[in-house]
């Protein structure tokens, strides 16, 4: 266990906490989910940092830091349906956005195929955080910018789908297609 593995770690022993700041009712609790929020997401940022500048790069890490943002964008998307301040059906396209690109790239990954981030999933994901952080804080501390937080979710959703098919579109020919070896005589 590396410094950049701790930091994945900790990433995901956050999201209770970040889950009970969201759904129990308490003076500043909507501070507390966002300021764990935030945290969560500079370990993300300083986890991928300090393994690449430290040749830190581990297996468990190329498969736990995706997990934990999954984990941690998911929970957070469950609490703010719950609290009702995200339609239940744009999480729905955006969660699934997630799971059907995690499974196409477990797909290509057992073909010998890795599928890179794209600069599209890049801004979805940016997009995605800074909406979170924004439905986090609501009406009641935003007040009236909170339209940017409404808005966020439709061009969240928006690039989510279209990142999605931007790597279906790249990558599905190569892996639908099976090669096929030479003729038999």
């Amino acid at each position: 266990m590396n410094l950049p593995n701790a930091l994945t770690s900790l990433r995901i022993f956050l999201i209770p906490f970040l889950m009970v700041f969201l759904l129990v009712d308490f003076k500043g609790h909507e501070w507390a989910a966002f300021g764990v929020f935030l945290f969560a997401t500079l370990t993300d940022t300083v986890d991928g940092l300090l393994a690449r500048r430290t040749k830190q790069i581990t297996e468990l890490g190329q498969l736990l830091d995706p997990i934990a943002d999954k984990l941690l964008m998911t929970a957070a998307f469950v609490c703010l349906v719950g609290i009702g301040r995200v339609p239940a059906w744009m999480a729905v396209v955006i969660i699934g956005r997630e799971v059907a690109v995690t499974g196409f790239r477990a797909i290509a990954a057992s073909k010998g195929v890795v599928i890179a981030a794209s600069w599209q999933g890049k801004v979805k994901m940016q997009l995605e955080t800074g909406t979170i952080a924004l439905q986090i804080l609501g009406k009641g501390i935003l007040g009236k910018w909170m339209a940017i937080g409404e808005i966020g979710l439709w061009l969240t959703m928006a690039m989510a789908l279209f990142s999605a098919a931007s790597y279906f579109i790249k990558h599905g020919p190569e892996l639908v297609l099976e090669k096929k070896g030479p003729p038999a005589d």
